[in-house]
Formats: structure tokens, sequence, C-alpha cells
């Protein structure tokens, strides 16, 4: 084989695309148990961590009181990437997330590179919630277990941590047990734990009502703010400072795609996916929306800054117990996001041995409990030890690229499916199966020409309106963009 034909043999490899098959949408060697509401939960979970208790007050002290507005801004923006998610769930349900999608439409190389991308995101995004754990339990016992680690376990080493973080690796590894156990199980503790930390937020919101009758910490004249203040009243720091907000509160938004990583465990993907991304991302809003009024009406959001802003109102108001009450919120919340973020790594890992892209010890199942169990161990084994390693502020510095890139390839990717012949083929095939099978259960006839017609074109109008929403979600996506800009 001369250069050329094993260039020109390289070149097709990076550019092949998966075929996938209508058998195999619905076939998986995992277990097939998660319903809608156990997505659901997954999601809110991997999505709503500690950001709730803080990123509010945060990003008030430079939005101001239009933060919720904000949060508004930064939802539709991730509406727009979830419905992106929603759509390929739905049309390939199988594990992997955005590696599958960009693997089956751009091609190889892009999803060789995207899978690394998501690996690399989900380990560091489980070890930096992993230290976060570790330094917020800390706190609650005044600094006790740091100062003891650094007597027990110094690490002098440059630009790592000063010592092993023994309680994050300790927590990492229970989670990774957890979720070796069995998705079920993994899904039921989550949402246990989803439903008390959506409690400590509905506690929030009912004490930001009681001060609904007086709005003055929401116009507040600018002698009272500080001198960066433009002007007063609910947009103190102008247009600007609510985009720039609304880039900041985007990021409160990113884990709801832990739910596409389940194509092969959900009962009825192409129902039950795009259902639960849209309901996650609604409630995740409402949350966000409650806290953040809550605190700018309770308290005046130019003194909401610091670690804890959330915990630090009720201390002023003369309200400790509401500062325990937050404790038990962001535990819970910690430990569902640490969930949510181990949760997909394993499936990843899983999809990319089955393309024979990694080794393919990764792609074992276990008999009982059908999850990947060796991918699993790895993941929790990795994430602990970057967790014990490695600080908090390193691990997000290098975070933030792999999301951004996630989500627009799998928007771009959504744009090249309208143009596939091969996807618009399966689509119509698929759909067409299921609407047959799924009216003979209920014993209904069926009419071939009339059904094909019907589905065709149920299949043309969800075209036009992913295509709509594709359009949109870039518009916003630039939008944001432009508040970074002025960050």
């Amino acid at each position: 084989m001369n250069p050329r034909d094993v260039l020109k043999w390289f070149g097709n490899a990076l550019i092949r695309r998966k075929p996938i098959e209508i058998d195999e949408l619905e076939d998986s060697r995992l277990k097939r148990c998660l319903s809608t509401f156990d997505l659901t939960a997954l999601g809110v979970g991997s999505t709503l961590g500690l950001g709730v208790y803080v990123l509010a007050g945060q990003v008030a002290v430079t939005a101001g009181p239009s933060v919720i507005l904000s949060f508004v801004i930064a939802a539709i923006a991730s509406v727009f990437a979830g419905l992106c998610y929603a759509e390929f769930a739905a049309r390939v349900p199988k594990a992997g997330s955005a590696y599958v999608y960009s693997y089956t439409t751009v091609g190889e190389f892009i999803g060789f590179v995207i899978g690394w991308n998501l690996i690399l995101e989900y380990v560091i995004g489980t070890a930096s919630v992993a230290r976060g754990f570790s330094a917020y339990v800390d706190s609650l016992v005044s600094g006790t277990i740091a100062a003891h680690q650094r007597e027990w376990v110094p690490m002098n080493v440059p630009n790592l941590s000063p010592y092993f973080d023994i309680f994050a690796f300790g927590i990492t590894m229970f989670i990774t047990i957890l979720v070796a156990f069995g998705v079920k199980e993994s899904a039921q503790f989550t949402a246990v734990f989803t439903g008390v930390n959506l409690y400590v937020v509905s506690f929030v919101t009912i004490c930001g009502i009681t001060k609904i009758q007086n709005f003055k910490n929401w116009r507040l004249p600018p002698h009272q703010g500080p001198k960066s203040m433009d002007q007063g009243g609910f947009f103190p720091f102008g247009f600007n400072g609510m985009i720039n907000g609304a880039a900041r509160c985007f990021y409160g938004f990113v884990g709801f795609d832990a739910i596409a990583s389940t194509g092969e465990e959900a009962s009825n993907p192409q129902r039950s996916m795009p259902i639960s991304i849209s309901l996650s991302l609604f409630i995740i809003l409402l949350s966000y929306f409650g806290v953040a009024a809550a605190s700018t009406l309770m308290w005046p959001y130019w003194d909401q800054g610091g670690d804890a802003p959330l915990a630090d109102v009720f201390v002023k108001l003369g309200w400790p117990v509401g500062r325990y009450i937050i404790a038990v919120g962001a535990i819970t919340s910690l430990t569902t996001a640490l969930l949510g973020s181990l949760f997909p790594l394993p499936r990843v890992l899983f999809a990319m041995s089955n393309d024979g892209l990694i080794p393919s010890f990764l792609r074992r199942v276990h008999s009982k409990t059908k999850t990947p169990l060796v991918a699993t161990l790895f993941s929790g084994v990795f994430s602990g030890i970057m967790a014990a390693i490695f600080s908090v502020e390193q691990l997000t510095d290098m975070m933030s690229i792999g999301t951004l890139l996630a989500y627009t390839l799998v928007t771009l990717s959504v744009l090249i499916l309208r143009f596939g012949s091969f996807f618009k083929l399966t689509l119509n095939e698929f759909f067409l199966n299921r609407y047959q099978q799924d009216h003979l259960q209920v014993g209904g006839a069926i009419e071939s020409p009339n059904t094909e017609i019907n589905a065709e074109n149920s299949v043309e109008n969800s075209s036009d309106t992913a295509e709509l929403l594709t359009n949109s979600h870039c518009c916003w996506y630039q939008l944001c963009n432009v508040g970074r800009a002025y960050s």
C-alpha cells in the first residue's frame, strides 16, 4: 500500500460515521428501568448543586435585583441546548450522550475528541464537587478536618493541594459503590436527596414571600449602594449588568446532559428523555428564580458576597435556624451533584469501549446489576485521586471549556442531522414501527398508507420545530458570549 492510499484510508477513518440500525435502538446490555420521574430527579439533582445557595447572591452583587431576569435569560439559552439534547435522545437512545451524537453525525474523529472531552469534564466535575463537599463539611466543624489532614497527609508538591484530601476521596468512593450497585438504586437515592433539597429551596422562597410587601431592597437609591452602581432601582447596573449576570448564571444550568447518558437505561427513552430534560430545566429555573428573588428581597444585594451569601443573609436577619436548614440542603445538593457527575462518566467509557476507541475491558457489564461495573470503578478511583490531590480552584479552571464545546457540537450535529438522508429514513421507519406496535397493543387496526403519511408528517413537523429551536439556541448562545465580554 503506497503512502497515498494510507493517507486516504486514514482520512476516511477520521470522517466515517457510526451506523445506527433500527434493531439496535431498543436493544441494550444495560437494564432499562428508569422512568420519567427517575430521569427528572437525576437531571435536577445533577444540576441544582451548591450553586443554588451561592450563585444567586454572588451574581446579585454585580447585577442587582435584575439577577432574577439573568436567570430567566440563562434558562432560555439552556432550554434550547436541552431541546437539542432531547431530539438526539429520542432519535439515538444510546449511552454516551454527546459522544454518540457527534459520532453518528459528524464522524469518528470529532466523536473521539468529544468523548475524551466528556471524560475530562466529568472527571473534573466529580473531583471538584467532592473537593467542595469536603470543604463545606470542614467549614461546619470549624476547619478540624483540614487541620488534621495537613498534619497527617501533607503534600509538599508545587501546583497541587497542600494535603491529600482523604474525605474527598472517601465520599467519591462511597458514591462510586452506590452507582455500581444498580441504576435503579442510584435513581431512588437521588430522588430522595433531591426532594430534600427542593424542600429547603421552598423554605427559602417562602421566607422571601414574607418580605414581598416591602420592595425597598428592589428600589434602593444610588447613594445607598456601592460606587460602581450606575443607577438605583431594579437595574442598578443597567442592561449590561443583567446580561453579564446571565452569562454567569448559564453555568448554573449545566448538568442536565446527565439524562442524555441514560439512553440505554430508560424504560421508554423516546418519550421520557425529552420530557425529563425539559421538566428538569423548568424545575431548576423555578428554584433559582425563587432563591434569587427571596435573597434580594430579604437583604440588600450589594451586601451578599462571600462563600455562603444565602446563609449569611439569614444570620444578618436574626434567623440563625435558617443557616442550619440551608446546611442540610447544601449537603444533599452536593451529594446529588456528585452522583450526577459520576453517573454519566462510566456510560461514556462504556459507549467508547463498545466502539473500539478505548480498551475493551471497560465495556464489561455486571450480570446481576446490569451496570458497566469496570468502567464505574475505574471512574470512581480516578476521580477520587483527582479530588484528593487538586484544589477546587485548579479543577474548576479546567472544566468550563469542555461544557461549552460539548453543547456547541450537539447543536451543530442537530443541524447536520437535518440533511442526513439515512437519519430521515431511519427515523421514519422507527417511529412508524413504534406507532404500529403501540396501536396493535391497544387492539386498533392499522391502515398502512394513512399511517405512513401521518408518521412522515409528524417527522417533518418535528424537524421544522427542531431547526427553529436550534437556530434560536445559537442566538442565545451568542447573547451569553456578549455578556461575558462585559465581565
